[in-house]
């Protein structure tokens, strides 16, 4: 395995390679300590960018769920499905685009909004001077996780600690 590449384990046992730079350390960092420890029976669903191609999804697993994917589709840079609550987290790896904003958030839910489970909008960012740029565009329902602090979440929901929306 080359330098450039980096293997990460996926809550299945399973691995894959990502490029060991910029924005695929973050999605590596969302598989590997975000799913831990803020998803119950994490299924990893679709990750963007993948070195294997543009993307890798569990497309059977996401019709079961009542989603269809498509390359054309915006999708989030990772999905991840919490069986035993049976909640999907859609979040979006925040390394230069942005976070998810009302805009996006409301382009996420008409996206998903055929899908089974309750939505969870989370945007991902590697550090808090990176979240300090974007903070104030943030949607309000949607949840702030920062890489180099793994413990912590920012809630951006108002009456609700983590959980989906109606």
């Amino acid at each position: 395995m080359s330098s450039s590449f980096h293997s990460i384990e996926l809550p299945d046992g399973s691995s894959i390679e990502l490029a060991a730079q910029g924005h695929h350390t973050l999605i590596s960092s969302i598989v590997e300590k975000f799913a831990q420890r803020y998803v119950h029976g994490p299924k990893v669903l679709f990750l963007r960018n993948a070195t294997a191609g543009d993307m890798i999804a569990d497309k059977c697993v996401l019709q079961e769920l009542g989603i269809i994917l498509s390359e054309r589709i915006a999708a989030p840079d990772v999905l991840i499905h919490d069986t035993e609550r049976d909640w999907l987290f859609l979040i979006d790896a925040a390394t230069g685009h942005g976070p998810i904003d009302e805009e996006r958030k409301n382009e996420l839910k008409s996206l998903f909004g055929s899908a089974r489970p309750g939505l969870i909008f989370v945007t991902a960012f590697p550090d808090r001077k990176t979240y300090g740029k974007f903070h104030s565009s943030i949607a309000w329902e949607t949840e702030v996780w920062i890489a180099d602090a793994p413990d912590h979440m920012i809630h951006y929901n108002g009456e609700r600690f983590l959980g989906p929306y109606q």
